[in-house]
């Protein structure tokens, strides 16, 4: 399905960065893109695509592999933000087989697929492979040279003439990480044809016979042979940008939990529908709205009742793409932190809950990876700059002060990097009224009853 433009599209004027990678896409046939998340990589990525495809007829047809998430949307809203991209045509390549095939079959320009479907993808055109590009978006999701996912590609790699991989971090476990990575860009040119000789060269088994460390000097060797093809930046070399880095992570509901949604939306409106809405009935129904976005609800009796998985997965995709760097993480209802606790169990990542002065200590000095709050409780006086530079909304609120605040605890005197902040919003839903009034600084009680007033005049 293409993804309709949006209303109103912006002028894209790259910073220097962004010039820089933009013109690198355009000159090397295969490039990594080692970018801390909030520089830009999409909006980079498929400005090179527009201008290679139409302007320089360098391509046809292009590919992106990404996670489910990511492939949902991410792409597709990019492309329609922009004005320079408005006649850039993305299709996702999602669902059933048959779904699947009908939007390989779908005039397009860039073609959007989950990573857990390439090795379905390959097979499917067998030998006629037809994209002459192809983006890796979290190229460290094809570190292991025993995946699938990392052997089918290998199969189609003589065919595809370009190819980009975009991740934050290459080598999250150490460089035996890198040689699949590398591989994929550059056919086993610079880091060896075969894993085992990659092995040999540069790293010494363990005493006890298990696992391998690196030899003496290796990652400095190995850094030189691969850095004309990857450009490596940190959010924090880049000065020209703003201090605080909005990122909007937007997330579809599948069409079960969209049924729902709108179902429950409507009952919910329909209700209030005639009468006069005051600021707590307001406030009662965005705080349903609200939590329906978020996958679970309340009901009249304090039960909680499961609706969907998605912002869930959403949020886990995320912390995949931060590779154990620490995260603060907002949570508005007491079900969102017993179900991101669940979700986080199955990792080997340090999880605490902000409790205790013990809790900001540790923080601090490195001893927790996932922080989870809420901002009422972190709004005042916490000092967590020292800790790390990644904020993530689960869930909205409409309090721009404590939004505010809340950012204050790692964007404050002292954070010596950018500071991240990533947002996950549901998109067509009420999370997206709360975000609109956050980026006009206008979270405030009026702009929540108009949202909600314009929601129930789209419902009559």
């Amino acid at each position: 399905m293409a993804t309709e433009a949006l209303s109103v599209r912006n002028r894209f004027v790259p910073h220097d960065y962004q010039r820089y990678c933009i013109n690198r896409l355009l000159t090397d046939e295969a490039i990594g893109l080692l970018l801390d998340l909030g520089l830009g990589k999409t909006v980079i990525t498929l400005t090179a695509v527009n201008d290679l495809k139409y302007n320089r007829f360098a391509v046809r047809r292009c590919l992106v592999v990404a996670p489910k998430k990511v492939a949902e949307a991410t792409w597709g809203n990019e492309a329609a933000k922009w004005d320079h991209l408005k006649h850039l045509r993305i299709i996702t390549v999602l669902g059933t087989k048959q779904q699947r095939i009908k939007a390989l079959n779908t005039p397009g320009d860039v073609w959007v697929i989950n990573r857990e479907n390439v090795a379905w993808l390959v097979e499917h055109y067998r030998n006629a492979w037809p994209f002459d590009m192809v983006v890796l978006d979290e190229l460290s999701s094809f570190k292991n040279h025993q995946a699938q996912r990392f052997k089918v590609l290998t199969w189609v790699r003589p065919h595809i003439k370009r190819i980009v991989g975009l991740t934050g971090t290459p080598a999250p476990n150490g460089l035996l990480d890198l040689w699949a990575q590398i591989f994929l860009l550059d056919q086993g040119q610079r880091l060896e044809k075969r894993i085992t000789h990659y092995r040999e060269k540069y790293f010494d088994r363990n005493y006890n016979g298990h696992g391998y460390m690196a030899k003496p000097g290796a990652d400095d060797v190995i850094q030189r042979k691969i850095a004309d093809l990857c450009v490596s930046m940190k959010a924090e070399d880049y000065l020209e940008l703003p201090d605080c880095v909005t990122n909007v992570i937007p997330v579809v509901l599948d069409s079960k939990a969209q049924k729902q949604y709108d179902q429950m939306e409507k009952e919910l409106l329909l209700e209030v529908e005639g009468t006069e809405i005051t600021a707590t009935s307001a406030a009662a129904l965005s705080n349903k709205l609200l939590q329906m976005c978020n996958g679970a609800m309340y009901d009249e009796d304090r039960h909680v009742f499961e609706i969907h998985d998605n912002k869930i997965e959403a949020f886990m995709e995320l912390v995949e793409q931060l590779k154990g760097k620490p995260a603060l993480v907002f949570y508005s209802f007491q079900h969102d932190l017993i179900r991101l606790k669940k979700a986080l169990e199955k990792t080997k990542l340090r999880i605490r809950e902000l409790k205790t002065p013990q809790d900001q200590l540790d923080w601090n000095a490195g001893k927790i990876d996932i922080l989870l709050a809420h901002p009422a409780s972190a709004a005042y006086g916490l000092n967590l700059q020292d800790g790390g530079n990644h904020v993530v909304w689960f869930g909205l609120n409409w309090s721009l002060e404590l939004y505010q605040q809340a950012n204050g605890r790692l964007h404050r005197q002292g954070q010596k990097q950018k500071v991240i902040l990533h947002h996950l919003v549901v998109q067509g839903g009420a999370d997206e009224d709360v975000m609109k009034a956050l980026e006009g600084k206008a979270a405030t009680q009026d702009k929540l009853l108009e949202a909600l007033k314009a929601r129930i005049e789209r419902m009559s």
